[in-house]
């Protein structure tokens, strides 16, 4: 198995992955990673500079050789298209949702870069989840991270909130395995207030069953997105049978949509959920389908370490 930047949906990067980063054996895994990032990145960032971050680019997409026979049957083999159902459109329903999401800014190699994020419920009032590959990749943690909730095409009218932690998920740390495929930032308070004090918060839940109904968000950035507006998917979800552990949506946003929650639960009407896995990563022979990391003990342990810091 290997990944390759042909579709964009979760960073930019032609990596080498074995079949082994999907089937990681189930023995007991250390605790969270954790990275403490200086002062400075809030002042970092432009309008000019959010503008022209590129998503975590070129996707890394997982690609497997099927057979003709196979890639052809695939698309039975998800859950239909209806009209109840979106697979990216921009979201018109205002709540809580369009406070909490927001667009994740930082520096990867050098080049500003993006991805998207979410403040859920904690006792430290400074949690932002998100996916692995949006605070670590390739060996490398990503610096001037911020998070800007509710971002609206360059502005910030929640403001910028600087990272002052982030987390991964050992899994994550050592071998980059996308069934791992979350991240956390504990970001410091801005003009004497706590981040969920002032945009509100999502629940969050680990360990819950497959199969249900869930709504994705995110800042897609590569066309024919541009990152400018919060877009969201809806439908019914089924397990990942070609290669990893996680759940699928039918979903055509693009990179920078990644680390975007995805919710149990939602309620359109007051933009409200229970968060339970992030936008993570495609298949080339199978377009038009996002995954997304199942939240088990590890999310679970890593979400309690940002919110004990």
């Amino acid at each position: 198995m290997k990944r390759t930047g042909i579709r964009a949906l979760v960073l930019a990067a032609v990596a080498a992955v074995t079949t082994a980063v999907f089937n990681a054996p189930a023995t007991a895994a250390p605790g969270p990673a954790v990275h403490v990032h200086g002062a400075g990145a809030a002042e970092y960032w432009t309008p000019e500079k959010m503008r022209s971050a590129k998503p975590l680019d070129g996707l890394v997409t997982a690609a497997r050789d099927l057979g003709a026979d196979v890639r052809a049957a695939v698309p039975r083999l998800l859950p239909s298209r209806t009209s109840k159902v979106s697979t990216g459109d921009p979201w018109a329903g205002g709540g809580a949702v369009t406070r909490t999401a927001g667009r994740v800014f930082f520096t990867f190699n050098g080049s500003p870069a993006s991805c998207s994020g979410d403040a859920v419920t904690s006792a430290n009032r400074s949690v932002v989840i998100t996916a692995g590959h949006c605070v670590k990749y390739e060996g490398s943690w990503h610096t001037n991270w911020v998070f800007v909730p509710g971002y609206d095409n360059g502005n910030a009218p929640y403001g910028e909130w600087a990272a002052t932690t982030t987390l991964t998920t050992p899994q994550w740390q050592a071998n980059e395995d996308l069934n791992y495929d979350v991240g956390a930032a504990v970001v410091a308070p801005l003009n004497g207030q706590y981040l969920t004090d002032v945009v509100g918060s999502q629940g969050i839940a680990f360990n819950q069953p497959r199969g249900q109904a869930m709504h994705s968000f995110g800042y897609p950035a590569e066309p024919p997105y541009d990152g400018s507006e919060l877009t969201y998917c809806a439908g019914r979800t089924f397990n990942d049978t070609f290669g990893s552990n996680d759940l699928g949506m039918r979903c055509d946003m693009t990179g920078g949509s990644s680390g975007g929650p995805w919710f149990l639960s939602f309620n359109e009407a007051t933009g409200t959920g229970i968060q339970n896995s992030v936008n993570s990563f495609g298949y080339t022979f199978l377009p038009g389908v996002m995954f997304g990391p199942y939240f088990g003990a590890d999310a679970e342990a890593l979400y309690n370490a940002a919110a004990a810091r």
